[in-house]
C-alpha cells in the first residue's frame, strides 16, 4: 500500500488536501507520482456540485495529470520505472481515515495508480522537451479535437465556436489546424485574447457587439460549422440561430448528466442541420496528436494557464471558484512535490 496526498471532496462541497492510502498495485497497474495535474473548471465543478456523478462521496477531484512510473505491477511491460508519463487519473478507490474514496478519476494527488489496460485511464509516455505544465491539462484540447473530427471540419471551412473556454478553446486551435477560418465568441476578453493566439481568425464579444451583424459581415451564407461549447443550455437556441442552411451543429458542452436539455426544433428544423456529440476526449488518438501538437510548437497550450497552485494553496482555489470569488480563470495547473 501507498500513502498519498490528494484533493478531495465531500458531499457538501467542502474541498481539501486529505492524506489517503491507495491499495497494493494489480498485476497490470503502475504507480505514477504526478508531477503537475491540470484543473477543469467546467467537469470539476460539475462533480463537486453533483450536477454529473462518477461515484459516491467523498470523491477524489482530476482527470488529468502527467508524472513519473514509480512502481510496476508485476505482469506490466510496456512501462520501466522513470518514464515520465501522462494519464487520465486513478482507477482504484483510496481510503482517507478507513472511509472509500470514489478516484472520479482521481489525478489530483501526489500518486495515481493507473490501470495499463484500460482504454480510458490508461497512461501513455510523455513526448520528451514538452511543457509538462501545459501537458498537464491535455483532456480539454484533447475533447476538442475529438469534436472537430467527428463533425469533419476540413481546409476551408468557416467554423464558429461559442464559448472560449478550454474545450472552446480546444475547439479553435484543432479547427484552425486543419485550415478552417475559425470565429470565436465569447463574453470574457481574457479568453478571446487567448482565443487569438491559438489561431482564431476573428474574435466577437459577446457582452460587447451584435454577434448576429458581425457573423453576417464575416459569413454571408453562415458558417460551415457551429460548436456549442459552452455548456450552458440557456445559449444552445443562440448558437442554433447562427448556422446556415444545410450546416452541422456540434453539442460540444457537457450539459450535467441530470434533467433535460431543450432547444427551439424549429431553429434546427427549417435549416435541415446535421447535429453531432461528441463524448469524452477521443481517447488515445486525440491524446498523442494534441502531446504532439504541443510538443512540436504547434499548439501552445501554455498560453491558457492563468493559475499556477501548490497542492496546500488549491482547495481555497476550488471553494473560492466554487463561490464564485475567482474571476478570469481559465487553466490552473497543480504542482506536486
Amino acid at each position: 500500500m501507498t500513502n498519498t496526498k490528494a484533493i478531495v471532496c465531500t458531499e457538501d462541497q467542502n474541498v481539501a488536501l486529505a492524506k489517503l492510502t491507495l491499495p497494493v498495485l494489480r498485476p497490470k497497474d503502475i504507480l505514477v507520482k504526478n508531477l503537475y495535474s491540470g484543473v477543469s473548471n467546467g467537469t470539476e465543478l460539475m462533480l463537486i456540485r453533483n450536477k454529473v456523478s462518477w461515484g459516491p462521496f467523498p470523491i477524489w477531484l482530476g482527470y488529468q495529470a502527467v508524472g513519473i512510473v514509480e512502481k510496476l505491477g508485476s505482469e506490466v511491460d510496456e512501462f520501466k520505472i522513470g518514464d515520465k508519463v501522462y494519464h487520465r487519473g486513478c482507477s482504484v478507490s483510496a481510503t482517507m481515515n478507513g472511509q472509500s474514496v470514489s478516484p472520479t478519476s482521481g489525478a489530483h494527488g501526489a500518486h495515481s495508480i493507473v490501470d495499463t489496460t484500460s482504454q480510458k485511464y490508461s497512461a501513455a509516455i510523455l513526448p520528451k522537451n514538452i511543457d509538462e505544465e501545459a501537458a498537464s491539462l491535455f483532456v480539454l484540447p484533447s475533447v476538442g479535437l475529438n469534436g472537430v473530427n467527428l463533425s469533419g471540419v476540413k481546409t476551408g471551412d468557416i467554423v464558429v465556436i461559442q464559448g472560449a473556454g478550454l474545450v472552446g478553446l480546444g475547439n479553435v486551435a484543432a479547427a484552425k489546424l486543419r485550415g478552417a477560418t475559425v470565429i470565436a465568441i465569447d463574453t470574457q476578453s481574457n479568453r478571446l485574447r487567448v482565443a487569438k493566439l491559438l489561431g482564431a481568425d476573428y474574435t466577437i464579444n459577446a457582452g460587447q457587439e451584435d454577434v448576429s451583424l458581425r457573423l453576417t459581415q464575416l459569413a454571408p451564407q453562415g458558417p460551415d460549422i457551429v460548436f456549442e461549447s459552452t455548456g450552458l443550455a440557456q445559449f444552445i437556441d443562440t448558437a442554433l440561430s447562427y448556422c446556415r442552411m444545410y450546416g452541422k451543429f456540434v453539442f460540444q458542452g457537457d450539459y450535467g448528466q441530470f434533467g433535460q436539455l431543450s432547444f427551439k426544433f424549429y431553429l434546427a428544423h427549417e435549416k435541415l442541420l446535421t447535429a453531432y456529440f461528441p463524448s469524452d476526449d477521443g481517447f488515445q488518438p486525440c491524446r498523442k496528436a494534441v502531446m504532439d501538437w504541443i510538443a512540436a510548437g504547434a499548439l501552445k497550450w501554455g498560453q491558457v494557464i492563468t493559475h499556477r497552485l501548490s497542492a496546500e494553496d488549491a482547495p481555497a482555489f476550488y471553494n473560492a471558484i466554487n463561490r464564485g470569488e475567482t474571476g478570469n480563470v481559465l487553466g490552473a495547473v497543480i504542482k506536486w512535490d
